[in-house]
């Protein structure tokens, strides 16, 4: 017996491209000593990041690019959403403006993209991952985005540098806690 969600069609549809906004998973604050930049993910984060890459998979949402802050906890992330998807950890793509990024920045990541990609998957840090999905939705504000969260918005466009004024189309908001 299979369930509705198995039988959607692949994202993104009709020559749109897909941007998915996640924020790493739990981190850990058990060694007191480590700066902000080098603190891993704690055991939850280890177990939700995996599961929250099989809830994409499971979408039928085929990830083309994985780009990532380099900070440790966003970049184990990553790795481990590549894992799940049987993606070497070596195509991730580390940028550093997205460690503390404001709005823009992200702004800045997405319109530099590859064309060639039509899913992209962005790793990135609160306050400014919620403050940038919040630029992308009229409807409604998301007052925090969750560890390990993910928004997915259909951008209506072929390039990636047309993205800050292209129309954009919110899919969905799933966090680990949500059941």
């Amino acid at each position: 017996m299979s369930d509705d969600k198995h039988k959607s069609a692949p994202f993104p549809t009709d020559g749109n491209k897909l941007l998915l906004v996640i924020r790493h998973a739990k981190s850990s604050w058990e060694v007191g000593t480590l700066n902000d930049f080098e603190r891993p993910l704690n055991e939850r984060g280890k177990k939700d990041a995996p599961v929250m890459a099989k809830r994409l998979i499971d979408r039928k949402i085929m990830i083309d690019a994985f780009v990532s802050s380099p900070a440790k906890r966003a970049k184990k992330t990553a790795e481990l959403f590549c894992e799940t998807y049987g993606k070497s950890e070596d195509s991730i793509l580390y940028v550093s403006k997205l460690y503390q990024a404001e709005v823009d920045p992200f702004y800045q990541v997405v319109e530099q993209l590859d064309d060639f990609f039509n899913t992209v998957a962005i790793f990135s840090h609160n306050p400014g991952i919620t403050d940038f999905v919040n630029t992308l939705r009229e409807d409604e504000v998301i007052s925090n985005m969750p560890t390990g969260s993910v928004f997915a918005v259909q951008i209506h466009l072929k390039k990636w540098a047309d993205f800050r004024k292209a129309k954009k189309e919110f899919l969905f908001f799933d966090y680990p806690k949500l059941v």
